[in-house]
């Protein structure tokens, strides 16, 4: 089993920073993906941005230029710097994480339980 658990959410005003945090730890063969959604009251979740093994990222286009996603391979640890923060990101985000429990390839597909992200204006 694989638990996933996050951190760094808060209170900021428009235009500030936040970091998250999210570690992985666990049943862990491999880490395949780490990634970043968000999930506003009456929205469906939605991806932010992911980091793959071999280190590729991907970023939603509103996030394009303000966020970073970082991996701690070491300490199975993905990181998400948010800039330039604005109102309507303000959400719930959840890390998810993808990969493999043991040698046999068994695969393992988990979420956090979420970290609350509010931006005021």
């Amino acid at each position: 089993q694989v638990q996933l658990v996050e951190s760094g959410g808060g209170l900021v005003q428009v235009g500030e920073s936040l970091r998250l945090s999210c570690e992985a730890s666990g049943r862990i063969q491999s880490i395949n993906d780490m990634g970043w959604y968000r999930q506003a009251p009456g929205t469906q979740r939605e991806l932010v941005a992911e980091v793959i093994s071999g280190g590729n990222t991907y970023y939603a286009d509103s996030g394009k230029g303000r966020f970073t996603i970082s991996k701690d391979n070491a300490k199975n640890t993905v990181h998400l710097r948010m800039n330039r923060l604005k109102p309507e990101e303000t959400a719930v985000y959840f890390c998810r994480g993808r990969g493999c429990n043991n040698p046999r390839g068994d695969e393992y597909d988990e979420w956090g339980r979420g970290t609350q992200v509010t931006v005021s204006s």
